[in-house]
């Protein structure tokens, strides 16, 4: 196993964090809640999005890059609406935004982001 990389939520196919040379890199986050409407999975996904930059080491103001997948690229403006309450003045990231066909046909959105981390994130070793 590589000491040299983290990884944060492994499972069987993949990892939904990596931490290489002070990068965190995020698996595609797709919404969690139940909810049909781009407004309220937007928000979900971003706060997914805190949750585990924070648990890295990092936060919304080092977000070196997105990719955003949008189910339809007619939702834009509603996801954008979300987005801009979301991002932090001045810190808003280098981003694509694109349409694409998503692995379940209930999500309307997946981002994917890498970022600076603050302080590599020690690995907990158990003895």
């Amino acid at each position: 196993m590589n000491t040299d990389i983290q990884r944060l939520h492994v499972a069987a196919r993949y990892s939904e964090a990596a931490i290489f040379n002070g990068v965190v890199y995020l698996a595609g986050m797709v919404p969690e809640c139940q909810a049909r409407d781009i407004a309220s999975q937007t928000a979900d996904v971003l706060q997914q999005i805190e949750r585990r930059l924070a648990e890295a080491g990092s936060d919304k103001t080092r977000i070196l890059r997105t990719q955003i997948y949008l189910k339809d690229i007619q939702d834009i403006s509603a996801m954008n609406a979300v987005w801009d309450a979301w991002v932090v003045a001045g810190s808003a990231p280098p981003r694509a935004t694109v349409q694409a066909a998503l692995a379940d046909p209930a999500y309307r959105i997946e981002v994917v982001v890498t970022a600076a981390v603050h302080v590599l994130v020690k690995p907990t070793v158990k003895s």
